[in-house]
Parts: C-alpha cells; structure tokens; sequence
C-alpha cells in the first residue's frame, strides 16, 4: 500500500516531534512492504514567516491532494498577541484544516512504569487507565453565531453561542457507541442537562439511540461532576462522549492522568475520508508548539508516535502496523529507561524514537 501523507510540522517542537513520528512510521510500514509517500508543507508561522500566511494555498492543495494530515504544532505566545485574533495561527490553520472532521478522538493511557507520574494516589489508578474522549468538533461555542465584542469600553458587551442540531449530535453520540463495542462496551455521555437546552437535546437524543445498542452499558454525566470523576475514579471510564468546550477541557485534565500531555495522540475525522470523497483526516499529539524548549531536541516525541498509530489504524487499516507501533512505544515507557524530562527522564526527542524503533 502506499500511504499519501501531508506533513505540516509547523512551528516550535512540532518540527522535532513530527521527524520522530515519520522516523518510526517509515521503519514499521517498511517492514510489511508498504510505503510512505510524504509531502511536507509549511503551516503556522513556518508559513508566515515564507509566504505572508499562516495556511497557504500552497499547502491547502497538498492537504487536499493526500489521503492523511500529520500535523505538529502552530502558535508562538510572544508572536500570535501581534496579531488580530482572527488572524493568529492557531485559528486560521486548524479551523480550516478541521472543516468537516466533526469526531475528535482523544486516547488517554497510562502506561504501568510510569504510574508514578500519575498524580493521584496508587490506589485511585491499581486497575489503571485506558479512556477515550470523544470531543465533538465543529458545533458549540466555538463555531456558533452570534459571536464577538460589541461596543467601547467601559460598557463592553461579548457574546458567544452555543448551538448543535439533533443531526450533529446523532452523529457523534453513534461515533461513541461505535467505539465503546469495539472496547470495553461502556459509554459515558457528558452533558450539562440541568441547564443548557442544547444538553437536553443531547441527553434525549443518547437516550434515544441506547435503544439501538442494547450490548452498550450507557450512563449520563454532567460535566461538572465528569471533571471530579476523572480524579475520583478514573478507571471506571472506559469511553467518554461529549461536546466541543467540555471535550477540550475535560481531555486536557485527562492527560494529565497519564502523566504528561506529551502521551497524548488525536485524530479527527469526519462521516468518509478523503480517498471516498470526505475531507482529509487529520492527525495531531495534543500538546502545543513549547517555544521554550523548540530546537533542543528535548519534546516528547510519544504522543506524535501514538497518533501515527492512529493515523495508521483509521485512515489506513494496518493494524498490524498500528499495534505494533503501540506496543513498541509502551514497551519503552513501561521499561522506563529512555524517557524524556517531562518523564523525569534525560533522553532525547530522537533517542525516544530510536528506542521504539528498535522495539519493532
């Protein structure tokens, strides 16, 4: 098979992490006769800087033009306040990159050598952690109208709107009972019912279609309590399903349980992938770009790993592949040996990859 790949680096670590990820997905693939045909654009400020935007057209036809995004990191905090919030990478890149992947998948693992890190008490994580988020993409507050700042100081008034449609949830809740019948056959749905309409819609419509998925042990949340949860019991969740705002945060403060957010990977993706006339699936670790540590080879390369695992599993079908990958990345982290500093570790960005690699 040949694998057509858009790798978008970007900005700060995004560069060291995503050749860590491309290192270990080359030697994988390699190995089952596959190949990988890559084509790498400039996106965030990588892409200002040449070319005057933060998402050329350029690099809108590469993405469009393969099968799969790679995607690395964008932003600069002392650069983006110069800019218009409109016009700031992260914005400009991702939202138009994202159009149409309405399904944000967000697999939060910790791994047995490093129960350590976790910061809560052994006995809160003996049965460990295995969750998946699944953050609705492209509804609720950040994409809803009306939308911004009205008005001068010192009366200024602001304004964001949370909107979702029954077809919009429908789809996504069936992400969550799909993925939950692969895995441990448990759904939690986080809403906030007890006060916004749109999670009254949400809740009805879950209710609804637990009737079709009578295998699936469904239950209901509201966010708030999901946020105690998470740190109470978080070996009960199995797979999370959930809105764009609660997703974001909830799967941040996730991340957290697997002892650094630099384990985390993402796909996005939407109802058909590019090769049946949908968009681009696209791929990303969850950290940002950490300008502070950019360039010294020191980022933790293993959420970007992960993701190519993902990458390879839902855009691609190697499962094979994908396991393999998996199970070599974790073999590293529970050895404990070859960790980044994050991990309290010494190893470098490309020793963690060579470390994988030769786990294969």
């Amino acid at each position: 098979m040949d694998l057509k790949i858009a790798v978008l680096p970007g900005d700060g670590i995004g560069v060291e992490v995503v050749a860590a990820g491309m290192k270990v997905l080359d030697a994988a693939v390699k190995k089952s006769g596959h190949k990988v045909h890559a084509q790498y654009a400039d996106v965030g400020w990588a892409a200002i800087d040449k070319h005057g935007s933060a998402l050329p057209q350029a690099t809108r036809e590469i993405c469009r033009a393969n099968d799969a995004i790679l995607f690395g990191a964008v932003g600069l905090p002392d650069r983006d306040v110069t800019l218009p919030q409109a016009q700031r990478p992260e914005r400009v890149a991702l939202l138009e990159l994202r159009k149409g992947l309405f399904a944000n998948l967000r697999h939060v693992v910790l791994p047995r050598g490093l129960a350590s890190r976790c910061p809560l008490k052994p006995e809160l994580i003996s049965a460990g952690i295995d969750i998946m988020i699944i953050r609705e993409l492209t509804g609720g507050l950040y994409y809803g109208q009306p939308q911004g700042i009205q008005g001068a100081a010192p009366n200024r008034a602001a304004v964001d709107t949370m909107a979702y449609s029954e077809a919009e949830v429908r789809r996504i809740i069936r992400v969550g009972f799909e993925t939950a019948r692969k895995r441990r056959k448990k759904l939690t749905s986080v809403d906030k019912a007890n006060i916004l309409a749109t999670s009254q819609l949400w809740r009805e419509t879950a209710v609804a279609m637990g009737k079709e998925y009578p295998d699936i042990k469904l239950d209901h949340m509201y966010v708030d309590n999901a946020s105690m949860q998470l740190l109470r019991r978080p070996s009960d969740f199995d797979v999370i399903v959930t809105e764009n705002t609660f997703g974001d945060i909830l799967s941040d403060e996730a991340s957290m349980l697997a002892g650094s957010i630099g384990l985390v990977p993402s796909a996005c993706l939407g109802e058909k992938d590019a090769r049946s006339g949908g968009p681009v699936p696209f791929y990303e670790p969850i950290h940002g770009s950490a300008p502070d540590i950019a360039g010294q080879n020191k980022a933790n390369p293993v959420g970007t790993i992960l993701t190519v695992a993902m990458m390879l599993t839902y855009t691609f079908g190697l499962l094979h592949e994908a396991e393999a990958i998996t199970n070599a990345t974790f073999g590293v982290l529970n050895e404990g040996k070859v960790l980044t500093g994050d991990l309290g570790g010494s190893a470098s960005c490309s020793a963690v990859a060579d470390a994988v690699i030769s786990r294969l």
